[in-house]
């Protein structure tokens, strides 16, 4: 088994040539609308436990690299007004290369046959739409896939054994909804297992989530690591 790790909304930069979409809101780009608070704190945290990692360095208000170039929320409401062309060129330039990348990472494990294990970090609101989410960890994953499905709830079982944090499977999104593991899953039919792991941004302060948290999960996922096949 290898494990892969990667973080989609690392961060929220934006190139300068394209700042100037954002001059009309430009504290949005720090809010959790900009990127997921947090995520590459922990990414960074975990990066010694992968054979492999790699995060997105621009801001998911440009593009969202985790949807599917047809998803309607590909461009934000912020760079959708650009033309056709432009939005070819950041699609050449900032997606397709993110992607493509962590592609190749899977397909070099795979020249060796080896089951790949993706872990996908983020972070999440802990109130959405004037309801505050009933979870601190949750994790995504799709339920038809056999494998994916036992190393989740593993991986659940051994978070609830270190820790009080209120754990849920495919919560607060689902594991089969359009994103960057669902496209992998159906590019690698055999040895990938796409998993999400999200932490609830109350525990996150500064960019950085709170050490416990962190240490809980960097020892379930070791814990896994030692009962994978």
């Amino acid at each position: 088994m290898k494990l892969l790790i990667t973080c989609e909304h690392a961060a929220n930069a934006i190139p300068p040539q394209y700042i100037y979409l954002f001059k009309e809101e430009k504290d949005v780009l720090s809010t959790h609308e900009g990127y997921d608070p947090g995520a590459y704190d922990l990414y960074k945290y975990l990066e010694p436990l992968s054979n492999a990692s790699y995060a997105q360095d621009i801001g998911r208000l440009l593009i969202e690299t985790n949807r599917s170039l047809h998803h309607p929320k590909l461009f934000s409401r912020f760079s959708k007004i650009l033309e056709h062309s432009k939005k070819s060129e950041i699609i050449a330039e900032h997606y397709l290369p993110y992607r493509q990348h962590v592609e190749h990472l899977i397909l070099d494990f795979h020249e060796f046959n080896h089951l790949v294990v993706h872990l996908s970090i983020h972070s999440f609101t802990p109130v959405f739409n004037e309801v505050e989410r009933d979870c601190d960890i949750g994790i995504l994953y799709d339920p038809t896939v056999q494998l994916e499905k036992e190393i989740s709830e593993q991986f659940k079982k051994s978070l609830i054994e270190k820790s009080k944090y209120r754990v849920r499977k495919n919560y607060p999104y689902l594991g089969k909804a359009d994103g960057f593991t669902t496209y992998l899953r159906k590019r690698f039919t055999e040895n990938y297992i796409g998993i999400e792991i999200e932490v609830n941004q109350k525990f996150v302060s500064k960019n950085i989530i709170e050490k416990s948290m962190k240490e809980t999960i960097y020892k379930s996922i070791e814990d896994c690591i030692k009962k994978a096949p």
